[in-house]
């Protein structure tokens, strides 16, 4: 359970979020965001739709993706797609990448390192650079273990 000085901190933080896109903090989007911020893992849409569904059971799967596309829009949370699968959302906002794992498809956060800056690519002219993200593929440790113990290796 979380203490009031870090709901209040949520809140906050989601109030000041919505406040830049004109829209207020309804309790379905800070039902949301909370369940984002309450998951280690980095969730579908469909995965924080079952789990707000337990509170409030009126609430549909579109306005969770409502929820979701306004909070990636004004930067409270990320959208990490890969070339198979879902898209997933991000809660952690700390500049960040991410690696996935080919076996159970889970998305784990890697920090970034300070040495590698957006300025070590050579980016055309005339680009501007918001933001980039590198994504690490291979086996989380629990996969490459089960495959280390039937001798199947990568």
């Amino acid at each position: 359970m979380k203490d009031s000085g870090s709901v209040d901190a949520v809140e906050g933080r989601l109030c000041e979020c919505l406040s830049k896109t004109g829209l207020r903090p309804t309790p379905q989007r800070q039902r949301v965001y909370t369940a984002l911020l309450e998951t280690p893992a980095h969730p579908t849409a469909e995965e924080v739709f079952m789990r707000v569904k337990q509170d409030m059971p009126d609430i549909s799967l579109a306005t969770v993706y409502n929820c979701l596309d306004t909070f990636v829009q004004c930067g409270l949370v990320r959208q990490v797609v890969h070339e198979r699968g879902a898209t997933r959302y991000c809660a952690n906002t700390e500049e960040h990448h991410h690696f996935y794992c080919d076996e159970c498809h889970g998305t784990y956060d890697i920090p970034a390192a300070p040495s590698v800056s957006r300025f070590v690519f050579q980016v055309p002219a005339g680009f501007v650079v918001r933001h980039f993200e590198i994504v690490f593929q291979g086996l989380c440790p629990k996969c490459f273990a089960k495959r280390s113990e039937s001798a199947e290796y990568p």
